[in-house]
């Protein structure tokens, strides 16, 4: 599937006439931002835009993918050398100093379009290429000139969304110049379809160009520091490549699948469940495990986020004194998202590019261990007057410590793995009844609640906790505000500051679907 072909002695000239071409439009570019004064930001743009049509007619100038793979490494180390060095303005507009501060203008766009290219070419070059080229032209076209209509014409704000400032004129111009350029391709590219798309009608070649630039768009608008580029191509190719390759009816299956996300992320975010970018995150994980698993995915997947939602809204006056302690409250994020459910993302990807039956334990297991952390948490803090204790020392620790366990809790994590389990059973999923009823219950239900007890054991010792000298005490969270609103940075007494509870959560899911997967295979 991975394959680097052999190079071919034909395609030398045209590797040296687009390496010579490549090069004077960076070394042009680079004398106008110097000399001139021109925007640094504009010319970079034009040249993501050059680079999305070059990179679209590379399979036209060459006959393997050894040339092409060559020429994008080449990009990525040049512009990866500039990034930290900085001897090209016109490709990173920025210092040291700022990348050392995390500053939102850091980007490393101009190295991800290269590598979104090598790794799209070594997967797709023999058998789609056309999912490559139409991969990389939304990349390229779509995205630059969203940017500059967003940073020229941007008036309109997404507020909560990410950290790179999204507005709506840039993401409807991504999401226009993206639907036209899908849609002329994929009627253009016909005749190189294989198996799922071949009897495709008109209609639904439409439904699909809309489909791709909703997701396309999304990807954009939620992504930052330049990431997009590699994850806008990947996403598109990814979703064109599954329905391709599978049975016809995964391309209706997909769009109920997109509908249905799309109405589940407008409704948590009227309910107060998620924020902007928690709505948009949960938009694109739905859509591929409603779409493209069905029922059998997607059950244990809901039963996870409305049974923690709910239970994470009531008994909201008992839990309101740990909100400070806390570093984010019940609506969830994109980063909470992501630590919940990426790993089951990620899991059913893999599955359908592999169809093992092992990674749908995995699966369940990656499941049951969020929702375990989850329940044991809140019912924890919801208990009357429970006892809590350090999992490393067994000391008594005030309730909402993080690595703090309690009876109550551990009970909750167990019923809540087993939760995730018995809806996998109720929609009789073959592989759980072949491996036994019982079996399974106690291999998710242990696999959640072990992983649970990792995720206590790892916020007692490296996750990030902090001292709020305002209301003098130790919290979760970064920063404190006084009654005047001033921030106050608060003070880093435990763990390491980039392990957050995001952190924690992912190490958790990546727990249970660790244990989960492994005892599967071994019992």
């Amino acid at each position: 599937m991975l394959r680097l072909q052999a190079p071919l002695q034909q395609d030398l000239p045209m590797f040296f006439l687009l390496l010579g071409v490549l090069t004077l439009f960076l070394l042009l570019f680079e004398v106008l931002v110097r000399k001139f004064s021109v925007s640094g930001f504009v010319l970079r743009k034009v040249l993501h835009f050059s680079l999305g049509l070059i990179l679209f007619f590379f399979p036209v100038c060459f006959s393997t993918n050894f040339f092409p793979v060559l020429l994008a490494l080449i990009f990525v180390v040049v512009n990866a050398a500039s990034f930290y060095v900085g001897f090209f303005r016109v490709l990173h507009d920025r210092n040291r100093l700022n990348l050392q501060q995390g500053n939102e203008q850091v980007s490393y766009g101009p190295i991800m379009l290269p590598v979104a290219f090598i790794i799209l070419a070594l997967f797709l070059w023999e058998s789609h290429v056309w999912i490559l080229r139409i991969s990389v032209l939304i990349a390229g076209v779509a995205d630059s000139l969203a940017a500059i209509v967003g940073g020229a014409l941007g008036k309109v704000h997404i507020e909560n969304l990410t950290k790179s400032r999204k507005t709506i004129e840039g993401s409807l111009t991504m999401f226009t110049v993206g639907f036209l350029l899908l849609l002329a391709c994929l009627f253009v590219f016909q005749s190189d379809f294989k198996e799922g798309l071949t009897s495709a009608t008109w209609f639904q070649l439409l439904a699909l160009a809309l489909f791709l630039a909703v997701i396309a768009t999304a990807v954009e608008a939620l992504v930052s520091y330049g990431f997009d580029n590699l994850f806008i191509p990947v996403a598109i190719s990814y979703v064109l490549y599954i329905v391709d390759i599978s049975e016809k009816g995964l391309l209706l299956r997909l769009f109920a699948g997109g509908a249905f996300a799309l109405m589940l992320a407008f409704f948590s975010v009227k309910v107060k469940f998620l924020n902007n970018s928690g709505a948009t995150a949960t938009f694109l994980l739905g859509t591929t495990i409603f779409g493209i698993g069905g029922l059998e995915w997607t059950v244990p997947l809901l039963t996870f986020y409305l049974l923690s939602s709910l239970l994470s809204k009531l008994g909201r006056k008992r839990k309101a004194k740990f909100d400070l302690v806390f570093e984010k409250g019940s609506q969830r994020d994109a980063g909470q998202v992501y630590a919940n459910g990426g790993i089951a993302w990620i899991i059913m990807i893999i599955y359908s590019l592999t169809n093992e039956p092992a990674y749908f334990f995995a699966y369940l297991g990656t499941l049951a261990a969020v929702q375990s952390d989850t329940w044991a948490t809140e019912i924890g803090t919801m208990w009357p007057n429970p006892k809590a204790r350090l999992i490393t020392t067994m000391q008594s620790v005030p309730v909402g410590t993080s690595g703090g366990i309690s009876f109550p809790g551990t009970l909750g994590a167990f019923v809540g793995a087993l939760l995730i389990c018995a809806s996998a059973i109720v929609m009789q999923v073959s592989w759980l009844i072949d491996f036994g009823i019982i079996k399974s219950f106690m291999l998710i239900g242990l696999s959640g609640l072990l992983a649970s007890l990792v995720d206590s054991f790892f916020g007692a010792t490296i996750q990030a906790q902090y001292y709020d000298p305002i209301r003098e005490k130790v919290t979760e969270r970064v920063e404190s505000y006084k009654g005047d609103g001033t921030v106050l940075k608060n003070k880093l007494i435990k763990g390491y500051s980039y392990v957050n509870n995001d952190v924690v959560n992912t190490l958790c899911a990546l727990s249970g679907c660790a244990l989960a997967f492994f005892f599967s295979l071994n019992i």
